[in-house]
């Protein structure tokens, strides 16, 4: 038996009573890298384990992938990958477009997924068979957009410093090229362009708990999530997700040299 709504729901519940009480209260954060910024918080490790408790109580049988607290039976048929906040940096800053996600693979391949946004009260959820959004305005299907083409999309990326040699370049042309570009919303953007308020997320160096929650969201919405090179996004990597396939090949042309 797969899990339905009810259970996602009560794993975003479980996720959000650890982590919206330490949102904007001045949350103690640990760099997990040496050289760099990697930062991890208190409620990142404490959603992960609420997380985790109820899905081993439940479905016992199944395998888990999570950022905080490590891997355990990925060779088994249903594995659920976890990111308990994506978005972390906003989170410290008091940025509300952090989120938890909650995707369920079957074989390798993502099926079901959960984006939460506990602050706002939005929730954009796959079931298997299409994705649905609710939140503070009611609830609806939800349904990506057709834009037309390039010239005409609204582009996101955390942000184009993550880009470096051939990878910035081929970004910049696709930027070069939208009618409006915007950056730093993590998680968001995936959910946005579910939702048809925007047409292109491009990204790299994403973890599989980083696309795990949000690939059944796009598909399930009538989207395009892949890699640079056209292949299925699930181990993560250089991401590109779109609404329109128009939009997706005229990009995919460039990211692809």
């Amino acid at each position: 038996m797969l899990p339905d709504r009810s259970f996602f729901y009560r794993l975003a519940e479980a996720a959000k009573a650890e982590t919206l009480p330490r949102f904007r209260a001045g949350v103690d954060v640990v760099n997990k890298e040496a050289k760099g910024f990697d930062p991890v918080t208190e409620g990142d490790r404490a959603a992960e384990v609420a997380i985790r408790a109820l899905i081993e109580s439940e479905f016992p049988d199944h395998g888990i992938l999570g950022e905080e607290h490590g891997s355990v039976g990925l060779d088994r048929e249903h594995v659920w990958v976890i990111d308990p906040i994506d978005g972390t940096r906003a989170f410290i800053s008091g940025v509300p477009v952090w989120g938890t996600l909650i995707g369920l693979q079957k074989n390798g391949r993502a099926i079901m997924g959960l984006i939460d946004q506990p602050f706002t009260g939005e929730r954009y959820f796959a079931d298997g068979t299409g994705s649905t959004y609710s939140g503070p305005d009611g609830e609806r299907r939800l349904q990506v957009r057709d834009c037309g083409s390039l010239s005409n999309a609204i582009l996101f990326t955390t942000s184009p410093h993550l880009f470096v040699g051939d990878e910035l370049a081929k970004y910049r042309e696709i930027e070069s090229q939208v009618r409006l570009f915007r950056y730093g919303t993590d998680c968001y953007a995936y959910a946005l362009l579910a939702a048809g308020h925007v047409d292109l997320v491009v990204e790299n160096s994403l973890k599989p708990y980083d696309v795990g929650g949000i690939i059944p969201v796009i598909e399930q919405a009538g989207g395009i999530i892949t890699t640079w090179d056209g292949g299925r996004p699930e181990m993560g990597g250089s991401i590109i997700a779109a609404g329109s396939r128009a939009v997706y090949e005229q990009a995919r042309a460039i990211l692809s040299r």
